[in-house]
C-alpha cells in the first residue's frame, strides 16, 4: 500500500493545479504557508483531518478525494464533469 502522506500530497498538488493558480499564488490568496504546504505536497508531514477538511472545502472538493489512490479516475471523473457543464449550456 502507497504511503498515505504521498497520496494525500499528490491529490493536494493536483487539485492546486486544477485550481489554475501557481503554488505560491495558491498559497497566498487562501493565506497558506508555502514552506508548510510544500512539505504536503510532497508527502513529508502528517496533517489533521480538520486542516485537510478545509483544504477540500476551499478546493470545492470533498475530504474523500485526498485518499483516492487511483490518480486516473480523477482525471475520468473531471472530463466527466467537464462534459456535463458542457452539455448543459
Amino acid at each position: 500500500m502507497e504511503n498515505i502522506k504521498k497520496v494525500v500530497g499528490r491529490n493536494l498538488k493536483y487539485f492546486r493545479f486544477q485550481s489554475g493558480l501557481c503554488q505560491e499564488k495558491f498559497y497566498e490568496e487562501y493565506k497558506l504557508n508555502p514552506k508548510y504546504m510544500a512539505c504536503v505536497e510532497r508527502g513529508e508531514i502528517n496533517v489533521s483531518i480538520e486542516f485537510l477538511n478545509n483544504l477540500a472545502e476551499l478546493l470545492d472538493k470533498d475530504i474523500i478525494d485526498f485518499f483516492n489512490t487511483d490518480p486516473s479516475r480523477i482525471i475520468k471523473e473531471k472530463r466527466i464533469d467537464s462534459k456535463k457543464e458542457s452539455y448543459s449550456k
